[in-house]
């Protein structure tokens, strides 16, 4: 009988070389985003009434939704829930301010009837709800883009790695 011993030295991320380090970033470039990576947009999405049905961030680039909500209610709840520097809060209050501007326009005419919603039924309401439902869409296209590019860069990745305390080898590979 022989025995054979072999031993191994291993490393974490941050004491290995730059070179090695390259390398182990390398081996786990779509490590974030292997499975469901868009599961907290998505989730994000449904908050404000809007359930995203595909997308594709690549040659394609769309997003399509459904929309569960109204293209006002979505609007308020966006203003509810999405920060001042995010671009669906701007888009969202441009909205709701071009809504109560035109709507406005139909309130002071002398043959205004209040029971009679003659604003909302107005192509030019249709047409600023449409508008506003293809800019929400391309918000969330963008969204989801800035979200897949920040989980395959090196940041996103070291941080996977260093959370899960990964060994390498010296020259970078994963210890098992």
């Amino acid at each position: 009988m022989r025995e054979d011993v072999k031993i191994t030295k291993v490393y974490r991320f941050d004491e290995l070389t730059e070179d090695a380090k390259e390398k182990a970033i390398d081996q786990f470039y779509d490590i974030n985003v292997g499975y469901e990576w868009w599961y907290g947009v998505c989730g994000d999405a449904k908050t404000i009434g809007l359930e995203i049905t595909e997308f594709d961030i690549d040659r394609g680039s769309y997003c399509r939704v459904k929309w569960i909500e109204d293209a006002e209610d979505v609007a308020r709840l966006i203003l509810e829930n999405h920060g001042e520097s995010c671009e669906t809060y701007k888009d969202a209050w441009e909205f709701q301010n071009a809504v109560s501007v035109h709507g406005s326009i139909f309130e002071d005419r002398d043959d205004y009837d209040p029971e009679y919603e003659e604003f909302t039924d107005s192509d030019q309401y249709q047409e600023l709800c449409e508008e506003f439902q293809r800019t929400i869409c391309e918000d969330y296209r963008i969204i989801l883009w800035k979200e897949y590019e920040y989980l395959t860069s090196k940041e996103a990745i070291i941080e996977t790695i260093e959370a899960n305390e990964y060994e390498f080898t010296e020259d970078g590979k994963l210890y098992n």
